[in-house]
């Protein structure tokens, strides 16, 4: 038993040497130069942050896209568009839905015409040509061509038109 409490003192003695002995190497060392800007008595610079991309532009003003077929009848703003070919143009209308780093320029109505005449309206979305691989994995159309396809499941018809050096996409459901 006199061993037990010989060697627990033994220990106890050599560890408060130790953590005394740290203690004044540490108030020997001279203060890191981050040190006072951590306590609130400087003042940092903030780090440099990495350029942003311009703010992609979008064509100004009514944009006639060209003619496009629908396969089968889809529903264009909630109301029944029936299958059949459509001209199709882009209106000076911004799409009403405020999203955090949408560009409003970029979210558009296209209008659905037959005979002259509005028959469907439809939210377009407008990707320039820089930013198409970002947003669709699929191979566009050629330059001034339109693809129209039924996505995977069969639940909406892809309307995609390539022209002017940008992408017009709307998703009709079916």
């Amino acid at each position: 038993m006199k061993r037990l409490v010989l060697v627990g003192a033994l220990v106890g003695v050599l560890g408060a040497g130790a953590a005394y002995a740290q203690g004044s190497q540490d108030a020997a060392k001279p203060a890191k130069k981050g040190a006072a800007d951590a306590q609130g008595s400087g003042h940092a610079a903030p780090k440099p942050q990495p350029s942003t991309e311009a703010a992609p532009s979008a064509p100004e003003g009514q944009v006639a896209l060209g003619s496009v077929h629908i396969p089968k009848a889809v529903k264009a703003d909630g109301k029944p568009l029936p299958a059949g070919t459509y001209q199709v143009r882009v209106t000076n209308d911004t799409a009403s839905q405020e999203a955090k780093g949408q560009t409003k320029s970029l979210e558009r109505w296209a209008e659905f015409m037959r005979g002259g005449k509005v028959v469907g309206r439809e939210v377009v979305t407008i990707v320039p040509q820089a930013d198409i691989s970002k947003v669709q994995k699929d191979t566009p159309p050629k330059a001034g061509a339109a693809k129209v396809e039924t996505l995977k499941g069969g639940d909406y018809v892809r309307v995609w038109i390539n022209k002017g050096g940008n992408h017009y996409l709307m998703h009709l459901p079916v």
